[in-house]
């Protein structure tokens, strides 16, 4: 089968940095080719046009056409005229978006067009409490009515973006995953307690919560070390141009001694520090399925992370990790001390996590339960 992703993002040099989104498409196309698929990644909003082969993968960047108020459409439509080129020149079968900003709503292919949902700016927008803006709830309702089919990372995920976007849309959930061989399990080295979080530092992702819950770590443990990575990101509650701005005077004066940002890490360096970190943390408040929890979990590491919907399809409170709300801050630092102060308990919840991740979250799984799905539409 020959298979091409549409994305605003991809982790490659040439393709610039990437979030969630594009780390998840690395780790499918890369299982896909090893099943013998042609993979495409068309990446739009590119520094030009230009095209490339990397490990069988075959990449399109695309440099989006700057028209005032027209940008969109025009780019569109150049993306359109992209894939029919490939479609009919025998270059692609099928074609897989997501669902972010319903890019695809006005895009009108030859071919099957699949959307996954990862997480709509709507989806984001109430989770996190904020409003969003009409245009983006209007074109992702219109991308996700009019595709072929519709993948959801989650249950919570599918379910939820339907109500919101007043759809009745059937979908069927295949998760996010991560190739295990690449996160593989590795003795610490170090005797030092460390809380590692790793992600864009963002309010959505609870880092306003994190100075209250690490204060109180602190307060009675005062060797533990807290350590963030990152892009840091501007907040559009308080019009702040750095999240990590506003997290510092959070911390008190002996608890922000112990904290380290390092800023963003080049993505071969994230599992050295997973690695080395006692415990992980993710206090967020939207998700849909993150790819982040998948590499800890891979990596035999403890974790305290969000309760909130999705994670309940990922973690079994109590037997391969903790959940807890982010804005309970006393229970969440409660759990941090109890995994501290308990290294059986961090092996028995890292072991289970990564036979998790094999069974449920493999990407050579998820690829085949792709496939599957995809000639459900080609047929």
């Amino acid at each position: 089968m020959k298979i091409a992703f549409l994305t605003p993002e991809y982790p490659h040099p040439k393709t610039g940095s990437s979030g969630g989104i594009g780390t998840s498409i690395l780790s499918l196309a890369k299982a896909l080719s090893n099943l013998g698929h042609t993979i495409s990644v068309l990446v739009y909003g590119q520094d030009k046009d230009d095209y490339f082969i990397e490990n069988n993968i075959h990449f399109y960047k695309i440099k989006n056409i700057k028209v005032k108020g027209l940008s969109l459409i025009f780019t569109q439509k150049k993306v359109q005229r992209l894939i029919d080129s490939l479609y009919d020149s025998g270059k692609i079968d099928i074609v897989e978006a997501p669902d972010w900003t319903g890019f695809t709503a006005f895009v009108n292919i030859k071919c099957p067009l699949v959307i996954r949902e990862n997480g709509s700016d709507t989806y984001f927008c109430y989770l996190d409490k904020r409003k969003v803006k009409y245009k983006n709830k209007y074109l992702e309702r219109r991308a996700l009515k009019k595709a072929d089919g519709v993948i959801s990372v989650s249950a919570f995920t599918g379910n939820l973006t339907n109500k919101l976007l007043g759809l009745n849309r059937s979908f069927t959930v295949i998760p996010n995953g991560i190739d295990a061989t690449q996160f593989m399990p590795m003795q610490r080295q170090s005797t030092k307690q460390t809380l590692l979080y790793f992600g864009t530092l963002i309010r959505k992702k609870g880092l306003l919560e994190l100075p209250e819950i690490f204060n109180l770590v602190h307060d009675l443990n005062k060797e533990v070390e807290l350590i963030l990575v990152g892009k840091d990101s501007g907040d559009i509650k308080t019009g702040s141009d750095s999240t990590w701005k506003l997290m510092q005077p959070m911390f008190n004066t002996s608890a922000i001694k112990k904290v380290n940002y390092l800023g963003i890490v080049a993505y071969s360096k994230i599992q050295d520090l997973i690695k080395e970190a006692t415990v992980c943390v993710f206090p967020t408040f939207a998700e849909a399925l993150p790819v982040s929890w998948l590499e800890a979990m891979a990596m035999e590491k403890a974790f305290v992370a969000s309760n909130i919907g999705w994670a309940n399809e990922m973690i079994d409170d109590g037997v391969d990790g903790f959940l807890v709300h982010p804005t309970d801050h006393k229970l969440y630092a409660e759990r941090i001390l109890e995994l501290l102060k308990d290294p059986i308990r961090q092996k028995q919840f890292g072991k289970a996590a990564r036979e998790k991740v094999m069974v449920q979250f493999s990407h050579d799984l998820i690829a085949k339960q792709s496939v599957e799905f995809y000639e459900t539409l080609i047929q």
